[in-house]
């Protein structure tokens, strides 16, 4: 039986880099990958994109930037307590425990950076535009069907290894050449979009990358020795780091989503301590939530010993299933296979019901509706229609309007670096509006709205 290699699996070679990575004294390659996403452009927009609760007017609630942030401390105790047994056991010589922990790190600071405005409903809203609008569906008609299905299903996942791969620091080869073992990590679908399958396991129910990055996908499952999937050629069992990774976003979200509810008004602190009090080490709990002086300290420290106990338990259960995972036989999620996976699914519920459905967070989601698809249709017939008259020399004769709203989109997202031109081919135009639209802040994205729709503009006086 096929089984996959650690020694493979946590490579420092680099995307788009010829030689093999050379680690510091003082940051590790994994370490430098950390480094690169905090930097990256990409990374910072995330402060003004939705967790939850989309354009909040408190400043307590979590943006994708912090719960990004806490999701790769989370993966970093994940990573680092299964390295300590792999390590052992392998018998490394040039490898760390915290190595581990390092590339699930920055694979969970990765996992959000190519969602779109307004969260998940940003990626309906995107699939609803493609789905229902004629101009949408006149957008689609020329595009093979494996394409199609990338915009009809369009996905922050696969945006996500577009950004890092290729939006971010563009003039490079690889984009921010990150480790192979960080890009690994960060697969949590290693699929085409034609190759869904949701009855295939938890890593086949949405697709991981675009076919514009059908290439730089296959270098890193051929470096790290991913196992082919039955499913049909590109789609790949994941890196066992990425179960860790999507178990690390778990935790956080769905304890911490608790603690923002409650200091909305959404939840009491009655019902808080009952879910979390299910999960938390009981050992000395009751006195030191008496000690605290009020609920909000309270909450926040059982949030703090339910997410310890809850990195302890799906450590285990990922030790406990490696042989699987690496031969391929496994794939769900490790929170299924926790004695705190009851308690999780009753957090769960309580959020949909209460969180989730909560009317502000829904009114505004809806809204992201007509935001984003109204973007998409403003913008993509004066893109089509002044690319091929500007290549031609005939761009007086397109309209005033579409040469004016052509303008409005940066350069980047217009030409082809590699001839100067204007992009004319349809699947690459879709790709590059989908760039412009998604890479953009809530806050961003219903200013630009309301000015081109005239709901508000600029005035003196």
């Amino acid at each position: 039986m096929a089984r996959m290699d650690w020694g493979r699996l946590i490579t420092n070679d680099r995307l788009g880099r010829a030689e093999e990575g050379s680690p510091t004294r003082h940051r590790t390659d994994f370490q430098r990958d950390f480094d690169r996403i905090v930097f990256s452009s990409a990374f910072r927009r995330l402060q003004d994109k939705t967790q939850v609760f989309p354009l909040a007017e408190s400043d307590y609630v979590r943006t994708r930037l912090t719960h990004s942030l806490e999701v790769s401390c989370v993966g970093r105790s994940l990573g680092t307590q299964v390295g300590e047994e792999v390590v052992a056991r392998e018998g490394f010589a040039h490898v760390d425990p915290g190595d581990f922990g390092a590339i699930v790190a920055a694979a969970c600071l990765a996992h959000d950076i190519g969602n779109p405005p307004f969260g998940h409903s940003g990626e309906d809203a995107i699939r609803h535009w493609f789905a229902t609008s004629e101009v949408g569906q006149r957008a689609l008609a020329p595009l093979p069907a494996a394409q199609r299905a990338e915009f009809e299903q369009f996905e922050g996942n696969a945006q996500g290894l577009r950004v890092v791969t290729r939006l971010q620091n563009p003039d490079n080869e690889g984009g921010l050449q990150l480790t192979y073992a960080t890009l690994g990590a960060a697969l949590k679908y290693p699929r085409p979009a034609h190759l869904i399958d949701r009855d295939a396991g938890v890593s086949a129910k949405k697709f991981g990358y675009f076919a514009a990055e059908a290439e730089p996908f296959a270098q890193v499952a051929e470096r790290l020795g991913l196992l082919p999937r039955p499913e049909g050629q590109g789609a790949y069992g994941r890196h066992p780091l990425a179960f860790l990774m999507e178990a690390a976003d778990d935790i956080s979200y769905q304890i911490v989503d608790f603690e923002d509810a409650f200091r909305l008004g959404l939840l009491s602190y009655d019902e808080v301590y009952a879910h979390l009090r299910a999960i938390a080490d009981a050992d000395g709990l009751p006195g030191r939530l008496a000690q605290l002086s009020s609920d909000k300290e309270r909450v926040e420290y059982l949030r703090a010993r339910a997410i310890n106990t809850l990195v302890e338990q799906t450590a285990r259960a990922f030790l406990a299933e490696e042989e699987a995972i690496l031969t391929g036989r496994f794939d769900a999620e490790l929170k299924e296979r926790i004695p705190a996976a009851a308690a999780l699914a009753e957090i769960k519920e309580t959020s949909f019901k209460r969180i989730y459905n909560a009317t502000g967070v829904l009114e505004i989601d809806a809204a992201g509706f007509g935001v984003l698809g109204g973007l998409l249709g403003f913008f993509y017939d004066p893109v089509r229609e002044t690319a091929e008259a500007e290549n031609e020399g005939q761009l007086h004769r397109t309209t005033p309007h579409s040469r004016t709203v052509s303008q409005l989109v940066p350069e980047q997202f217009l030409y082809d670096p590699a001839t100067g031109r204007r992009i004319t081919d349809p699947y690459q135009q879709l790709l590059h509006l989908t760039d412009f639209v998604s890479g953009m802040t809530d806050g961003y994205a219903v200013s630009l709205y309301k000015k081109l729709t005239g709901i508000s503009l600029p005035h003196r006086g």
